[in-house]
Order: structure tokens, then C-alpha cells, then sequence
């Protein structure tokens, strides 16, 4: 049934400040003098390279295995036959998730003493028989649903936790929205729209906000949007919206489904961006001129969980 197998890695924070330094002595220098702990950064990819050396052996089931860096995952074309293996957090799976084509994806947790893990079910030491199980297509696995935002000229983004739609630099994003049968023209800091699977993620922080403030004034307390990861409905929030002469704040928040899509049209004349699980290098421009139906991806995400 597969042919290959890919794991899919991630740089540590320690890797990234070594290339930003050259060597490791360089960064060691670089954080202790501003008076930083250096030990954490080497702790971190100390702890991801054993959990990387037993997942290695691991998938050695006979099969071939390509190992690749996150980066790399938006370009490579993936097969029918390539099974897909992720070693990092949670952020790791969504980047994956929407290039693999729907193959099954088995999400490993390199550090569960400090990730919390929601979508990384397995731990290096005793994800192999899961593994064989899921390569025989006999592992449980589900279905998640995406987001997809399209544009009038066919251009599409997919996401598997949130999309964002505004503008790429601190400044408002200017739009028209349109949602459940009205529509408004706004001016806010953009707009996130949420899976199920990605409900516990950007958008809860959302949530927490308001719920800070409702707090403060003393309100009672806000109950988060929660849904199942195969909910065939979006969640969206409008962040920051600004009430003006020019601009309302009536249309914040609502659901997104087949028979009510959000439909966004751009007002910003450079710098308007939609993209995907904090993913901003892939991006749709989203200036003026553009349309954006938002709504659920026809594709699934297949996470092996058990």
C-alpha cells in the first residue's frame, strides 16, 4: 500500500540561532551577554535529537524514508504511496497537513514534558507498533476538516488550524465582509477563522482576551468556541474593528458552513495578505480588486490516533 515513508523534521531554536551566528559559541555569546540562559536553547535540541535518533530507527520497517525539514514541505509533491511521519509540535502537523494530499499523517511529540501536544498522539518510544498497523491500513484514523479560502480568479490557500486575512504590517486592514446575509465595510487588525482542529489554538487566544477584559469590567465569564476536528463549520473573529464614519464593528464574530460562507472583499491597495497556520512566506495577495469566498475545504486532513 506505501512505498515510501517521510519524516518530516523541524529546526530547533538552537539551530536557528546558529545559522543566525555561525557557530554555536557565537550564539552561547550572544544570549548570556543580554543576559539570557543559553542552557534552555540546548536542552530543547539536545531533547529533539534523541527523540529524532529513536524515530529514525523506528521507521526503518523495510521501506524507503526521506527525511525533509519543514521548509521543504510546501514544494515537494507528494505520492499515493508516501506515508507521512511529523516530529515536532502541533504547528508542525497543520504546516503538513495541507500539502500531503490527504495521506495519513502519525504526529510525534519530541518533548512531552513541554508540548502540550493536542495533535501529536504518539511518543517516539512506542510509536512503531501504531506505525506497522498504520502502514498495514489497519491504524483508526480522522478525518479532520480544513479551511479554504478561494479567490475570484482560482487561487487557493488551504489551513488546517486558522486563516488569517488582513494586512501583512501593523496597520488596519481595510475590507468589505459579508456574512449570513449581511455585510459592512470594516477597518480592524484582520480577521481569523478557525477549524475545529484549530480552536484550541489562535482562536482560544481570542477568547482569552475577551474574557480578560469582560473580567476587568466585571462581567461574567466567556465559554470558548469549542468544536469537533471534523466539525463541518468555521469559526471566525474579527480582531481590534475599528467603529468610524467610515467603518462599522457590527459583524465580529459567526459560524462559517456550505450554505454560509464568509465572502471578504479587499479595500487595501498594497499589502493585503491571507495566509495560513502562521505560515506568512505562503501567502495569497489580497489587495483591492479581491474576493475571497472562505469556507470548508473539500480536501481532509488523516491523522493517525491510534
Amino acid at each position: 500500500m506505501f512505498e515510501k515513508i517521510v519524516l518530516v523534521t523541524r529546526k530547533t531554536r538552537l539551530d536557528d540561532l546558529v545559522a543566525r551566528f555561525n557557530t554555536r559559541a557565537q550564539a552561547k555569546f550572544y544570549i548570556e551577554h543580554a543576559g539570557g540562559d543559553f542552557s534552555g536553547y540546548v536542552d530543547e535540541h539536545d531533547t529533539y535529537q534523541r527523540a529524532l535518533e529513536v524515530v529514525r530507527r523506528a521507521v526503518s520497517t523495510g521501506l524507503k524514508v526521506q527525511e525533509m525539514d519543514r521548509s521543504l514541505v510546501p514544494t515537494y509533491l507528494f505520492a499515493a504511496t508516501d506515508f507521512v511521519v511529523t516530529l515536532g509540535q502541533d504547528g508542525l502537523v497543520a504546516n503538513a497537513a495541507k500539502y500531503v494530499k490527504g495521506q495519513p499523517i502519525l504526529a510525534i511529540n519530541p518533548d512531552h514534558a513541554h508540548f502540550d501536544g493536542k495533535l501529536l498522539p504518539f511518543q517516539p518510544s512506542s510509536f512503531r507498533e501504531s506505525l506497522e498497523r498504520a502502514l498495514l491500513g489497519k491504524a483508526r484514523l480522522r478525518a479532520v476538516s480544513m479551511a479554504e479560502a478561494k479567490l475570484q480568479d482560482g487561487q487557493r490557500l488551504l489551513a488546517f488550524n486558522d486563516l488569517f486575512i488582513g494586512a501583512s504590517t501593523h496597520v488596519s486592514a481595510r475590507y468589505r465582509i459579508r456574512s449570513g446575509g449581511r455585510g459592512e465595510d470594516q477597518s480592524s487588525s484582520g480577521i481569523i477563522v478557525s477549524t475545529g482542529a484549530g480552536s484550541t489554538g489562535w482562536m482560544s487566544s481570542i477568547f482569552n482576551e475577551a474574557a480578560g477584559i469582560l473580567a476587568f469590567l466585571g462581567g461574567g465569564p466567556v465559554q470558548p468556541m469549542r468544536m469537533e476536528w471534523e466539525d463541518e463549520r468555521l469559526f471566525f473573529a474579527v480582531r481590534e474593528p475599528f467603529a468610524s464614519l467610515q467603518s462599522q464593528a457590527s459583524i465580529v464574530a459567526g459560524l462559517v458552513s456550505g450554505e454560509t460562507p464568509l465572502m471578504v472583499e479587499s479595500q487595501m491597495p498594497v499589502g493585503g495578505v491571507i495566509f495560513s497556520d502562521g505560515t506568512e512566506a505562503d501567502h495569497l495577495d489580497f489587495n483591492s480588486g479581491a474576493f475571497a469566498r472562505v469556507g470548508i475545504a473539500p480536501e481532509k486532513a488523516n491523522l493517525v490516533v491510534a
